[in-house]
Formats: structure tokens, C-alpha cells, sequence
């Protein structure tokens, strides 16, 4: 009997394999959890998803339909009166849908016998498993990412509820462990570091074959990627005669911006946006390329990357990552064994990194193989999907 379920914000979600990847590993290991999803999943690029995954899906109802799921409940008097309580207490006051969906899949979950739920990101699926364990006798847990944790929204179940109340804080870096034990002393033997996972075996080698050399650069349009660095990157390789090319896939807010940018410098010759793509032709596109350039930041509003899965990919491809050091990168990529890592927005020595990696291809085939080793032992999915089902596990028995 598998004693926990998993709810997500949504799910199955292009922008978030690495969640479709545990559950995926988690299911060759034989533990098949119940998987709620409080929205269902629209207008995003086709994905080549396990259909036994998707149909394992329980997608919650709209507002309308969870209130009167919830009425009916209340009519039935299934819910006990602190539940009620804590209804009408709240109102409609800021996420109050989560208090309805944390009955509707808290009931659920007791019919099933499941005493216990897992939510990734501390967000929206965390904050309705706060609440489940708040109205029923169900644990929680939750896997933190990255923005969920260094630039928290204010709710007010904030991150501060929800580590407070969680049975088991799990966390994809030992960055971010130490950041969250520094945060919250009081709770730090309960945060745990686990990776996140591939299965190896479904990625081809880098051939470094490409003429001219292509460096590929993957993740959304959005400041914590820092693309507009390695464009000017670009325009500087341009400028010193070396000879490239550069694709950059994914889709966001600033793909106009970026597009502009690569305009002005004149780079569209150089420089293509693929859009998004399925896992399919993201693997090609890593086989077919000489280098993986992932230069995040920290933006703005403090949101910066912890664990780009997108490097842990071309690491299992054998590629060089040329990246920088904030969050959990520097976990990945040892800088000038696997890799190189720069300062963010020092797009001179990203040009610089960039051009070594591709004008030295014993270099380049030097730093994929420690960089494929790396990726065995930290990153194998069947590894690290046991050790988190264990923790999720732990006292549910």
C-alpha cells in the first residue's frame, strides 16, 4: 500500500520535468502515490508524456463546482465543526479557495487511507497541504525550489507556516538547505537535501561535431536566466572573429526584448530562438551541440536559480556548462574540472569561457567526461527518487 499522495500546483508541466521525472522513477520502483493537481495544465507545448502517468491525474474542480462539492460535504455533515469554523472564519479573504481545495482532497485522501501528502514548491500545493493538515489527521510535506524560497509572494500562510507546520522540508541543493536552517533554526532537522534526478540511459552523447560550433542555452524568458548576458557574450565572440552559432529555446516575457537585443547587434545570422520544445528534440538539440550556457542571475525582486535542471541535462549528455556562481550551481558544475563558472552579468568572461570550450575540443571532451561523472553520482534519478520516498516514508508506517 503506498502511504502518501502528491498534490501539485499542476501537473504534468513542461516547465517542470523534474517533478514528471520523480514521478516517473518513482513508478519504475513500483510506488504509484494517488497525484492531485489543483489546475490542469493548458495551452503548453506538446510533451511526449507516459500516458499511465497522466491518467493517474486527479485534476481538482473549478471554483464553482469545488464550493458546492464542499457545501454538499458540510450538508452531509462529513466535516467536522473546526473545519466549518475555520470556513466561515476565513471567508473570502486572500486564497481562500485553498481551505475549500484542502477538504475536497483531504477527504478524499481519507477514504484512501493516506495519512500523509507531498507538495512541491511553497507555493499554492503547499499552502492547501497547510490546511489539509490543519482539518484532518494527514501530514505534510514539500520539496522547495528556488523563487519559492529566496523571493517568497506574501501570503498569509507564508514560508515561515509552512516550514513551521511541515513534517519533512525537502530541498534540491545543500545551498538551499543552509539557507533554510539559517532562516528557520528552529526547524532545521527536518529540512532535507535531496537532487533532483535523470535517468542517464535517455540521453545521447555529444558528438562535438558541429560546424560552426553551437552553443545551446535552454530555460524560460525571464531575468533569472540572464540571456541578454550571453547575447552580449555573443556579440563579443562576433566581434573577436570567432566562429559560432547560438540557439537559445524556451519561450517567456522577454523574448521580444531579447529578440530586439539580438537586432541591435546585429546577431540574427548567429543567434536563433527555437521557442519551446519537447524533451524529445531538447535532447537532440544537447547531442548536436558543443557547449551548454546557462548564465542566471539574481533579479530584481531577489529570484535567482537553485538546481537548473536544463545543466543537469547537458551534463547527462556530456557536455561543458559554462554557468555562474549563485544558488546551487556551483554543486554542478566544479568550475575548470566540469565546466566554467563566472560572476553573473560578467558577460566578458562568459565570452571568454565560451570561446575556450570551443576553440579547444580536448578541453571540451576533458570537462564533459568529469562533468557525465558527475552527473552518475549526484543525479541519478533512481538514486535519489528511493531516498526521497523513504523521508516521505518516515513515520507513516
Amino acid at each position: 500500500m503506498v502511504n502518501f499522495a502528491y498534490l501539485f500546483e499542476r501537473f504534468p508541466s513542461f516547465g517542470q520535468t523534474f517533478c514528471y521525472r520523480e514521478v516517473a522513477e518513482l513508478g519504475r520502483q513500483d510506488v504509484t502515490p494517488p497525484i492531485f493537481s489543483i489546475r490542469n495544465p493548458k495551452n503548453e507545448p506538446l510533451q511526449d508524456w507516459d500516458p499511465r502517468i497522466v491518467e493517474r491525474v486527479h485534476y481538482l474542480p473549478e471554483e464553482k463546482e469545488l464550493l458546492e462539492d464542499v457545501r454538499r460535504a458540510s450538508k452531509k455533515r462529513t466535516l467536522a465543526p473546526e473545519i466549518l469554523a475555520a470556513l466561515d472564519q476565513w471567508g473570502r479573504r486572500t486564497d481562500f479557495l485553498r481551505l475549500h481545495q484542502a477538504v475536497y482532497v483531504g477527504l478524499r485522501l481519507q477514504e484512501m487511507g493516506i495519512p500523509h501528502v507531498h507538495a512541491h514548491f511553497a507555493g499554492m500545493a503547499a499552502r492547501t497541504g497547510f490546511w489539509i493538515n490543519s482539518f484532518f489527521p494527514i501530514t505534510f510535506s514539500f520539496t522547495a525550489h528556488a523563487n519559492d524560497i529566496f523571493a517568497p509572494r506574501n501570503f498569509e500562510i507564508g514560508l515561515d507556516k509552512l516550514v513551521g507546520a511541515a513534517r519533512t522540508i525537502v530541498t534540491e541543493t545543500d545551498f538551499a538547505a543552509r539557507f533554510l536552517r539559517e532562516r528557520f533554526p528552529s526547524c532545521a532537522d527536518r529540512i532535507r537535501r535531496v537532487y533532483n534526478g535523470l535517468n542517464l540511459a535517455e540521453f545521447e552523447r555529444a558528438g562535438f561535431s558541429s560546424t560552426p560550433p553551437l552553443i545551446v542555452a535552454i530555460g524560460r524568458m525571464i531575468a533569472k536566466k540572464g540571456f541578454a548576458d550571453l547575447i552580449c557574450a555573443c556579440g563579443l565572440l562576433g566581434q573577436r572573429g570567432t566562429s559560432y552559432r547560438c540557439e537559445i529555446i524556451g519561450e517567456g516575457p522577454l523574448e521580444q526584448e531579447l529578440r530586439d537585443q539580438v537586432h541591435e547587434l546585429n546577431l540574427q545570422s548567429r543567434v536563433t530562438f527555437s521557442g519551446a520544445q519537447p524533451q524529445h528534440e531538447i535532447r537532440r538539440r544537447l547531442a548536436a551541440a558543443n557547449v551548454f550556457v546557462l548564465p542566471s542571475i539574481v533579479d530584481p525582486e531577489g529570484g535567482s536559480d537553485n538546481l537548473p535542471t536544463v545543466i543537469m541535462e547537458a551534463m547527462a549528455t556530456g557536455l561543458p556548462v559554462v554557468s555562474t556562481n549563485i544558488g546551487g550551481i556551483p554543486e554542478m558544475v566544479v568550475d575548470n574540472e566540469t565546466g566554467f563558472l563566472v560572476q553573473p552579468g560578467d558577460a566578458v568572461a562568459l565570452a571568454d569561457r565560451i570561446e575556450k570550450v570551443i576553440n579547444d575540443r580536448s578541453l571540451a571532451s576533458k570537462l564533459a567526461e568529469a562533468g557525465y561523472r558527475r552527473a552518475q553520482e549526484l543525479f541519478s534519478s533512481e538514486k535519489n527518487a528511493r531516498e526521497l520516498c523513504a523521508l516521505l516514508l518516515r513515520g507513516t508506517r
